[in-house]
């Protein structure tokens, strides 16, 4: 850890909102621990709703003032001075979410840079967007205009705070929106990073407002009568809850929420092909990963044989301090995070799936919060194991008799968020790409793409994030006529 990062992970006593740090309501505070030591690294302050409801005010002054009149290119130019600031400090962030979430080095620059590449996508969209246009129809001439959706309340993870804040504050400022972001507890050090960002970016005061807390004070945000959009990353559970407080009230919601991804292996699918990209997307970032592919679909035929390659590949996995530039897994996140995964682990053996690597702690590291990558095999895809988000390292091998079979399997899911297919046959990966029902889903690799639109089918979510799909989640439309 360099000294500059233990210098970033510090104590913080204060809020980002109205564009300076402001004192909080109450005495509360929220510990800060990590996954690797599982000892306290810092401190910020537990947010009441009176936090909550000072964000809201200064984020509603922002919109109702002189940010919902600026131009396109002006909220463009805001969005790539703050892609800049991020870009500069990308080591210090990976460092810092080393820490606080435990992510190799690695993982951390990966993901802050496509923090990076996404406000850099919202900051030009400005040329390929239209927010006004002139329609002729037989009742005469139409404007079209497309304007702001108002206040955002954004609700992000642990997981990945700062890409999961550009999925967000990149459409919503393009847009003409301004934002109350919300991070979760278990992370908040990359967040407060992310505000001396924004504060050294010159984004103008309210226009991204940060306060980081727990499910009371989000809750306040998402039945706020002056937040107009909710946009939320999260698990389905947390997902059905704000959509029914949404509901209550019409506001408009986006859902990011939770995966248990397909990989279907053709026939003549080679092992060398197919395992490079196959087992990083199932147990990277720990498994921690909406879209993890943690349901990989093979020949019957094959079992045995992608079973004992993968065993093998996942044995070869290093684990352990994420500042070793060696370590490939660091540990999960929280200790209520190991407890599940290695209740699912139980599970599955109890269900009937056998180990064929891992399932238990790694040796040699007694503290933090460490689990081995697990592989079962002899899964049925109606195993809470196959059908449940696990959160963790963790796959299910599941045979199939036939692609009609292995679609099946893959859409036997209440999720559909992303998804992959290994074969040569192109009309069979036309095939399975046509009628898996998913957001995302891959030929021959494995991955996430950011800057083209993601999201899910089913429990997955509710609407789409990166591209200009992402962007048209905040706007409202208005149809004018002209005699």
């Amino acid at each position: 850890m360099s000294a500059s990062v233990q210098t970033a992970i510090r104590d913080y006593d204060k809020f980002f909102i109205d564009g300076g740090w402001v004192t909080p309501s109450g005495g509360g505070r929220i510990d800060v621990i990590s996954p690797s030591t599982e000892e306290r690294i810092a401190q910020v302050p537990d947010p009441t709703t009176s936090d909550i409801d000072s964000a809201v005010a200064s984020a509603r002054r922002a919109f109702d003032g002189p940010w919902r009149r600026t131009t396109p290119a002006e909220r463009g130019a805001v969005l790539g001075r703050l892609a800049d600031e991020i870009e500069k400090r990308i080591p210090q962030f990976a460092e810092v979410f080393a820490a606080e979430i435990g992510a190799p080095i690695a993982v951390g620059e990966n993901f802050h840079g496509k923090a990076v590449a996404m406000l850099r996508q919202f900051a030009a969209f400005h040329e390929q967007v239209s927010f006004s246009e002139e329609r002729e129809d037989a009742d005469g001439t139409f404007r079209i205009i497309r304007e702001p959706v108002g206040v955002v309340g954004a609700i992000i993870p642990w997981n990945g705070a700062v890409a999961a804040a550009a999925f967000k504050l990149g459409p919503a400022l393009a847009a003409g929106c301004t934002v109350v972001l919300k991070p979760a507890p278990e992370g908040p050090l990359t967040s407060y990073m992310l505000a001396e960002c924004i504060e050294a970016a010159g984004v103008p005061s309210g226009v991204v407002n940060i306060v980081p807390g727990g499910r009371e004070v989000g809750e306040h945000l998402v039945t706020h009568k002056e937040v107009d959009k909710i946009a939320f990353t999260g698990s389905t559970a947390a997902g059905k809850r704000i959509a029914s407080l949404c509901g209550e009230r019409i506001a408009r919601v986006t859902l990011e929420l939770g995966g248990k991804s397909a990989a279907i292996v053709g026939e003549d699918a080679r092992l060398e092909d197919v395992l490079p990209t196959l087992l990083p997307a199932g147990i990277g970032h720990t498994g921690q990963v909406c879209a993890a592919i943690t349901r990989v679909v093979v020949p019957r035929s094959r079992a045995s044989e992608f079973a004992e390659a993968m065993a093998a590949g996942l044995s070869q996995v290093v684990v352990g301090d994420p500042y070793d530039p060696q370590t490939m897994l660091g540990p999960l996140a929280a200790e209520r995070q190991r407890d599940r995964v290695e209740e699912y682990i139980a599970l599955g053996k109890s269900e009937g799936a056998v180990i064929a690597v891992g399932g238990g702690r790694p040796a040699g590291l007694e503290r933090g919060w460490y689990v081995e990558p697990t592989l079962f095999t002899d899964v049925d895809n109606g195993m809470r194991i196959a059908q449940e988000e696990i959160f963790g390292p963790v796959i299910s091998l599941i045979p199939y008799d036939g692609i009609d079979d292995a679609i099946r399997i893959a859409n036997d899911s209440p999720y559909g968020l992303s998804g992959a297919v290994y074969t040569n046959d192109r009309d069979v990966a036309e095939k399975v790409v046509r009628e898996v029902r998913t957001g995302q889903i891959y030929v021959n690799e494995a991955g996430m793409c950011v800057t083209q639109p993601f999201g899910g089918f089913k429990q997955s979510g509710l609407g789409r994030e990166g591209g200009l799909e992402g962007l048209s989640g905040y706007l409202e439309t208005k149809a004018v006529k002209f005699s």
